[in-house]
């Protein structure tokens, strides 16, 4: 009997050590959910409440992935202090700035661009600060040589 014990002991203490390794084995496993095209690219200017929502599509209407959009910020006295800010697009053609200023002195001017196409917006925070764009990017025209 005591060799039975000793047998058990020992088959009880390897299931100590290898139910715990197969637990944590199991549960690294699975792969993580893929939320990165969930996830919408963001960037914050820090200068006040008003945001700007992108979807950026092409002409027949698709998102576009990997756009550009940009805005150049000029704010403080005289406009002195100015800076650009620039945000990637996900895989459903989504942007956004957070932080713009309320009352900019001209209003914003957004640019989205994708290899050789490219789109605009215009926004006022000042008449509306959660603004939502849907910018259609086209070829850029050619430029003729004389």
């Amino acid at each position: 009997m005591p060799n039975t014990l000793r047998f058990l002991r020992a088959i009880l203490m390897l299931a100590g050590l290898v139910c715990p390794l197969l637990s944590a084995c199991v549960a690294h496993s699975a792969p993580p959910p893929n939320n990165e095209s969930k996830t919408i690219s963001e960037v914050d200017g820090g200068l006040g409440p008003c945001t700007a929502d992108f979807v950026i599509t092409d002409s027949a209407g698709s998102p576009v992935y990997a756009a550009s959009v940009r805005v150049h910020l000029a704010y403080g006295f005289m406009g002195l202090h100015k800076f650009d800010l620039e945000v990637g697009t996900n895989a459903e053609g989504k942007a956004r700035f957070i932080g713009l200023p309320e009352t900019p002195r001209q209003g914003l001017f957004f640019r989205a661009s994708e290899g050789n196409r490219e789109g605009s917006a215009f926004d006022n925070p000042s008449k509306t600060c959660k603004a939502q764009f849907t910018i259609v990017l086209r070829n850029k025209p050619q430029e003729t040589q004389e």
